[in-house]
């Protein structure tokens, strides 16, 4: 396991993601400095540090809300840098995010739809006439939100208002959102926070099940350690935006660096 940033690694790897020396700075403040790592298809990888450590900093560069003052992000071989935050979803990369971006007046269903439009689009003409491509699209549309929707088993609230719903019935409708386009790569922004311990334990459960359902690969940044540790392959640390170790669980684990760093803190998150 290396506990400096993985600049030198070999590019022979499968990488759907690959993150090479990305360096972003905000005025003089450095959020995240030389970070470098990949992921290959297939695999979930977590993505921890402390509070500020640059872990939802990084996952804004991967989808394009924020320019790298230095690197690059490459998914499938193409650099991210040449797509706009609009683009993304249509290259395969879903997301949720920290706190939960509904509209608290739609159904649950809708919600999930939302999140479909990349692939529910057609000539306005086509649309205002309602004809019969466009009839297929919209309801081929809404089987896939309702199989997103039973795949985070809520398909029993598709009909109701997000508004109302407990906390973490809301974060698994944005998981189903991400899910509807049929993403390969899929970044989970704190997906427990929130959540009770029971709920982690589920949500750990479910994020297994939903790598194996939907064969996508999935970028984890999260507080609790269990989940991360529990579901990932491998675990990159980040330190004050610096890249401190990368290795399987059991190496993060045993690492003097990380535990210094991260994991002597009170269990449970940082």
């Amino acid at each position: 396991m290396s506990r400096e940033p993985e600049g030198a690694r070999s590019t022979k790897r499968n990488e759907l993601l690959s993150v090479d020396r990305v360096t972003v700075k905000f005025g003089g403040i450095v959020a995240v400095q030389d970070v470098s790592f990949g992921i290959a298809e297939g695999e979930i990888v977590g993505l921890i540090g402390p509070n500020g450590a640059g872990k939802t900093t990084l996952f804004n560069v991967v989808t394009r809300f924020y320019q790298p003052t230095a690197g690059d992000v490459q998914f499938d071989g193409r650099s991210l840098l040449l797509s706009r935050a609009h683009d993304v979803i249509r290259l395969g990369i879903a997301r949720t995010f920290q706190n939960v971006e509904l509209f608290r007046t739609m159904s649950a269903l809708d919600n999930v739809l939302v999140g479909n439009h990349v692939n529910v689009r057609a000539p306005w003409v086509a649309s205002a006439v309602r004809l019969p491509a466009v009839r297929r699209a919209e309801r081929r549309a809404r089987e896939a939100a309702m199989e997103a929707l039973d795949e985070v088993g809520l398909a029993g609230v598709a009909a109701r208002p997000v508004g109302g719903l407990p906390f973490g019935t809301l974060k698994r409708i944005e998981l189903a959102r991400a899910l509807v386009c049929r993403p390969r790569l899929l970044l989970l922004d704190e997906p427990a926070g929130g959540i009770n311990h029971e709920g982690v334990a589920e949500l750990g459960q479910l994020v297994r099940k939903i790598h194996d359902d939907y064969s996508v690969t999935i970028l984890l940044v999260e507080h609790h350690m269990d989940l991360v540790m529990g579901v990932s392959d491998r675990v990159v640390v980040l330190d004050f935006g610096r890249q401190i170790a990368i290795g399987s669980p059991a190496e993060v684990r045993a690492n003097p660096v990380v535990i210094e760093a991260y994991l002597g803190a009170e269990s449970g998150a940082a």
